[in-house]
């Protein structure tokens, strides 16, 4: 159907990258969710009811499988070119998933059609785990804008505890670790159910596996990396605001 690195991670072509100016808009909780909830909407729950809709019209399961992942596939490329910045995994999201939909079309398996987004989770997992490993994790793309929301203050803290603060680049790159693990972890057993498990059954297990690992993968990397960076920040702000009177 869809993978979990495309549902979480697509939003990042909307944000600059490290380095460039924070955004001027107004952050809150309320649009932070929602900004979150309606990628999953549109990736997770509009594929699987389109899937079984075309079922019922009487399409073949390898052809429902395919129009089914092409609404997920078209906003990943809409949410990159209306961000007119393509920055790095932004730019990985949209050509693996290009690549194993052409395959799977090409081959023709519905299996394979449910494996290829194992596949893009991997290749994604594999790439986020790598650029930590080597102290530039790719995820802070993602992640400065929900820590930062705009907000001057904080960008400029961001900056200073991204260039001085030991502790502050350790809980970046935990954050990485976690999503990467989560998303080979979720490869693993997606592409092992998807050749052992019937179709039928993996379209909506699939679905839960992809949920599961979402949801683990916030819970964890919150805790050991975004909480900590979270108050890194604050004190960082109050310390600066406090010096300044």
């Amino acid at each position: 159907m869809t993978s979990p690195a495309a549902t979480v991670t697509a939003p990042v072509a909307d944000v600059p990258v490290m380095d460039a100016p924070a955004a001027t808009g107004r952050f809150t909780p309320r649009r932070a969710v929602l900004d979150s909830v309606l990628p999953l909407l549109v990736d997770v729950a509009v594929p699987l009811a389109s899937y079984y809709a075309l079922k019922a019209t009487g399409m073949s399961t390898f052809a429902a499988l395919a129009w089914s992942s092409v609404l997920p596939a078209v906003r990943t490329a809409w949410s990159v070119v209306r961000g007119q910045r393509l920055n790095g995994l932004a730019a990985l999201i949209v050509t693996v998933n290009a690549v194993g939909l052409l395959t799977s079309l090409v081959v023709g398996d519905p299996r394979l059609m449910l494996a290829k987004d194992s596949g893009v989770s991997s290749i994604i997992g594999l790439v986020v785990l790598v650029t930590a490993l080597k102290g530039q994790p790719m995820m802070t793309a993602g992640l400065r804008p929900w820590l930062v929301g705009g907000d001057a203050d904080r960008a400029a803290a961001w900056q200073r505890l991204s260039a001085g603060s030991a502790a502050f680049r350790r809980a970046e790159i935990r954050f990485s670790m976690v999503w990467g693990a989560a998303l080979l972890g979720e490869c693993v057993v997606r592409t092992v159910g998807a050749y052992t498990v019937p179709v039928e059954t993996m379209v909506w297990l699939g679905t839960v596996i992809m949920v599961a690992t979402l949801v683990s993968a916030f819970l964890v990397s919150g805790r050991v990396g975004a909480v900590p960076m979270q108050r890194m920040i604050a004190e960082a702000v109050r310390t600066e605001k406090t010096s300044a009177r």
